[in-house]
């Protein structure tokens, strides 16, 4: 009969002393898997009458749980008793340590310092902002008017209207010049290092995100000679005294004139590849003389003040400086790729 059965096998585990974790593992295998006693008991419960259900039923409960007690609790004593054995084997203070590998920066945080650091030393300071950013100072403030062409060239992530504006993932650092100018009066000379998005196809030259540097000066009578003198110093340092450097106009609405800078390429030495796309030259920033009407719409008097603005891509400049071919590595955590990289306490 059932309860005779329940009774016995009750008996058993009440009698159950473990000697090994193996004693418990048995045990788990004959009353609690899936083919164990306790489930052929609940099988074996759905054949009895109604009578003996509701005297069975709660012995057969109490069964299980029982079972179930026993096994967590011979579990426990044989885990106890492994850690209790490890820290014997271990506490010996007076073996030699193990050691540890040591970790390396990521190369586009070994870029960003090495920038950082060149700006430092001509006295720009370094400003950081929100990635999330509204309309005005990530486009209107920086000459983006609503319907201005020039918002088709960068892709933007909206994420929501707030008080009936639009907000954006920031497309670039500008808007951290822009939130520096509101702030104070000039003069000005800062860096603003930061991460960006742009909704573009993800491929060995473009991603959804990237970094920038970007750069600004505002003081009297800051002329195109002024930018031109800082990024030639800029390049030297960070590429060596034999790369060779070029501007060419371009367009830009928060600058007036503006250019491109480009550098000889570093991977073919100007023979021409891929990364130059055969030119032998490759574009590392935009720059140009800020727009006076930037200045007037962050408060600073045009006709007094002038200035100068640069950005860069980080992923570019670490592109040439260690030859990196596809910039997706830098967003894969591949460590057979970060691990070539310089090694660093962190």
């Amino acid at each position: 009969m059932l309860q005779d059965k329940i009774t016995q096998y009750t008996q058993e585990i009440n009698a159950f002393e473990p000697t090994s974790a193996q004693d418990v593992e048995n045990f788990r295998l004959k009353f609690l898997v899936s083919k164990g006693i306790v489930k052929a008991l609940f099988e074996e419960f759905k054949t009895v009458s109604p009578e003996e259900k509701r005297t069975l039923g709660k012995v057969l409960n109490d069964f299980k749980i029982l079972a179930e007690t026993k096994f967590k609790e011979s579990s426990e004593a044989f885990v106890n008793q492994s850690d209790s054995s490890n820290v014997r084997k271990e506490g010996d203070l007076t073996l030699p340590g193990s050691g540890f590998t040591l970790g390396s920066r990521h190369p586009l945080s070994l870029v960003r310092k090495e920038i950082v650091e060149i700006f430092k030393k001509l006295g720009f300071i370094v400003a950081e902002g929100n990635e999330i950013e509204d309309d005005w100072h990530n486009f209107q403030a920086l000459n983006f008017a609503p319907e201005h062409p020039a918002r088709d060239m960068q892709d933007t992530f909206f994420i929501k209207k707030h008080d009936g504006n639009d907000v954006v993932l920031r497309t670039h650092t500008s808007s951290v010049q822009v939130r520096l100018m509101e702030a104070g009066q000039p003069p000005f000379r800062a860096i603003m290092p930061g991460r960006v998005y742009r909704n573009e196809a993800i491929s060995a030259r473009a991603h959804c995100f990237f970094h920038q540097i970007e750069g600004l000066y505002i003081d009297e009578d800051v002329s195109f000679a002024d930018l031109k003198q800082t990024l030639y110093h800029f390049v030297k340092e960070l590429y060596g005294e034999d790369t060779k450097v070029r501007f060419r106009p371009s367009y830009f609405p928060f600058t007036e004139p503006s250019a491109e800078m480009d550098i000889s390429c570093t991977i073919c030495k100007g023979a021409g590849c891929q990364m130059c796309k055969q030119s032998g030259w490759v574009e590392i920033l935009g720059c140009g003389m800020v727009d006076p009407n930037v200045l007037e719409n962050c408060g600073i008097d045009s006709k007094k003040y002038s200035g100068y603005a640069f950005g860069m891509g980080i992923e570019r400049i670490t592109n040439l400086k260690y030859e990196i071919r596809d910039l997706r590595l830098f967003s894969e955590n591949d460590v057979r790729f970060l691990g070539q990289f310089e090694t660093e306490i962190i």
